[in-house]
């Protein structure tokens, strides 16, 4: 008995070891978080933003393989104070929201580079455009809040935005930078 009950013991044991450790859930404060972008049109910086997305967070940096990040963006609600860019940004030759409405950002991995310093493998696809991308971030955790802010270059012209006349990088500059200032809370 004894010896059949140490083997319930350690199959248990086994389990519990091969099983991986849970992520914590977190949930974005829209209001105190910033999803935007930066461009250069005629030289001069162009700061927009992104006023509606959903983010789902499940993180913890002590177990990165359980931890995946996922945002979807309406690419409709992209703000830059300038209704004539406004009004351009959802057209054909730019965001092209009637045939591609949503962006998508998801993690493939995440690594810790440093302290509270991390990079995130993902997958960003807009206008239906698909590319590997590494977003490095900050990330400070405090109690149940947790802040990560990091940017990502990338090339408008490799997601098709900016088509026929925008194409050339004359008036706008191909570089873009994608700026994240997220602020989460722990699910409870």
């Amino acid at each position: 008995m004894p010896t059949r009950i140490l083997a319930v013991v350690a199959g248990l044991t086994a389990l519990a070891v091969a099983m991986p450790a849970h992520a914590d859930r977190w949930i974005v404060d829209q209001d105190a978080s910033r999803l935007g972008f930066i461009a250069r049109q005629g030289g001069e910086p162009i700061e927009g933003r992104f006023a509606q997305f959903a983010a789902d967070i499940v993180f913890d940096p002590a177990n990165l393989e359980a931890s995946q990040v996922t945002v979807v963006i309406q690419m409709d609600s992209a703000d830059t104070g300038s209704p004539d860019r406004d009004n351009a940004l959802p057209t054909a030759d730019w965001f092209d929201v009637a045939g591609f409405p949503e962006a998508r950002f998801e993690t493939t991995s995440m690594q810790s580079v440093g302290d509270d310093l991390y990079e995130a493998e993902a997958t960003l696809t807009i206008r239906g455009f698909s590319h590997a991308v590494v977003l490095p971030f900050a990330l400070e955790i405090t109690g149940d809040e947790a802040r990560a802010v990091g940017e990502l270059a990338l090339l408008r012209t490799d997601y098709g935005v900016g088509q026929g006349q925008w194409q050339s990088d004359s008036v706008v500059a191909h570089e873009v930078t994608v700026v994240v200032d997220l602020t989460a809370r722990r699910a409870q």
